[in-house]
C-alpha cells in the first residue's frame, strides 16, 4: 500500500468490505492495523449512508487483536473500571486522560525499550516479555498523579475533601493491578526459563 499525505478515507460496505480510496484497493482490519502503526491517518464511512464509523472500526482492531494474538493489553480490571465510568460524571474525563496517557507512554517508548533491553539484554526469548515491574509500576504512578492533577482542574475542593476517605481504595487498586503485573510477569519469566532449560 503507498502511503499518501493527509486524512485517507476507507469505505465500509454492507458485506463488510473495507476500500482504501487513497489505494483504490480493498484491505482488511489487518491492513488498517498497519496503516494504523506506520502512523498513516484515516477515517472510515458507511459506504451507504456516509457516517462516520471509524471508532468502532478501531475498537474492532483491537478486539481481533486481542483475541488473535493471546497477548491482551487491555487487563480485566481496566476493562471492568472503565465500564463502570460509562454514565458516571468521570466519563467526561476519561477520554482526555486516557489520550494524554497513551501519549505519554508513545513519548517515553525508546526510553523505556532502552530500559528494558539493559534489564533483559540479549536472551531472544526474553525480548518479547512485558515491560519489567518497575517500570510499570513508574507508569502506573505517574498516570495516578495525572489523573490527580485532572480532577483537581474540574474540582478542587471535592478531590481534596474525599483525598483522605479515598486514598486507601486507590492504593489497594494499584496494589493489586501491580501485584497482577507481577504473576504475570513471574508466570512468563517461568516460561522462557523452561524454553531455555
Amino acid at each position: 500500500m503507498a502511503k499518501n499525505t493527509g486524512t485517507i478515507t476507507i469505505k465500509k460496505y454492507a458485506n463488510r468490505r473495507l476500500y482504501n480510496t487513497g489505494t483504490s484497493t480493498y484491505v482488511t482490519l489487518d491492513d488498517l492495523a498497519v496503516m494504523v502503526k506506520k502512523g498513516e491517518d484515516f477515517v472510515v464511512l458507511d459506504a451507504k449512508s456516509g457516517d462516520e464509523i471509524t471508532h468502532s472500526v478501531l475498537t474492532q482492531i483491537i478486539f481481533e487483536q486481542e483475541s488473535k494474538t493471546g497477548n491482551t493489553l487491555l487487563p480485566v480490571s481496566f476493562l471492568r473500571q472503565l465500564i463502570a465510568i460509562y454514565g458516571d460524571q468521570l466519563q467526561m474525563v476519561v477520554p482526555s486522560y486516557l489520550e494524554h496517557s497513551m501519549s505519554a507512554l508513545t513519548g517515553q517508548q525508546d526510553e523505556l525499550r532502552a530500559q528494558l533491553t539493559k534489564s533483559i539484554g540479549d536472551n531472544p526469548v526474553a525480548r518479547n516479555i512485558q515491560l519489567p515491574i518497575q517500570l510499570v509500576e513508574e507508569q502506573v504512578r505517574r498516570n495516578t498523579e495525572m489523573f490527580q492533577k485532572a480532577m483537581q482542574m474540574f474540582s478542587p475542593f471535592a478531590l481534596a475533601h474525599s483525598a483522605s476517605s479515598e486514598e486507601a481504595p486507590v492504593k489497594s487498586d494499584n496494589s493489586k493491578d501491580i501485584d497482577d503485573l507481577k504473576t504475570q510477569l513471574k508466570q512468563l519469566q517461568d516460561k522462557i526459563n523452561s524454553i531455555d532449560s
